[in-house]
């Protein structure tokens, strides 16, 4: 990965209400403090979006220290993900809904949806995407240091 070359990565999943909001915010903040802002685009969309995001995924991640709550859930479509180069989809299977049945190179993270979830299992959810997106992050920053 080199600046010239920047890596994009998606986040996507149905309603684009919970994981892959929480998983974009994490990435935006892992991406700022590695430096990485001209190395990685990022995305995030769902294939059927909500018109909010869940007010205890809000919560759990204001917790954090980030306010997503006024952020509004996207579209994404085959088209969006064509020139992505790493496609994550938060736990979906649902043929032509779910974005991982678009692509082969699709990463499931196979995660739990938080919709309808009581605070504690959200902030159960929120912690595994937060050490999810700083694995990948993780690989991403060595790649860019192999580069350099």
């Amino acid at each position: 990965m080199t600046p010239e070359s920047p890596v994009t990565v998606a986040f996507v999943c149905v309603q684009n209400a919970g994981r892959s909001q929480m998983a974009y915010a994490f990435a935006q903040r892992a991406r700022d403090r590695r430096g990485l802002g001209e190395s990685v685009t990022l995305l995030t969309g769902g294939t059927d979006p909500a018109d909010h995001v869940h007010e205890p995924v809000a919560a759990a991640m204001a917790e954090r220290g980030f306010e997503i709550g006024d952020r509004t859930p996207r579209e994404i479509g085959p088209d969006d993900l064509a020139d992505a180069d790493y496609v994550i989809t938060m736990g979906c299977s649902a043929e032509g809904v779910c974005p991982a049945t678009w692509r082969g190179d699709a990463r499931d993270w196979d995660l739990t949806d938080p919709a309808g979830r009581d605070a504690d299992t959200v902030r159960e959810i929120r912690d595994e995407i937060e050490d999810r997106v700083a694995e990948l992050f993780g690989e991403l920053a060595g790649e860019h240091d192999q580069s350099a």
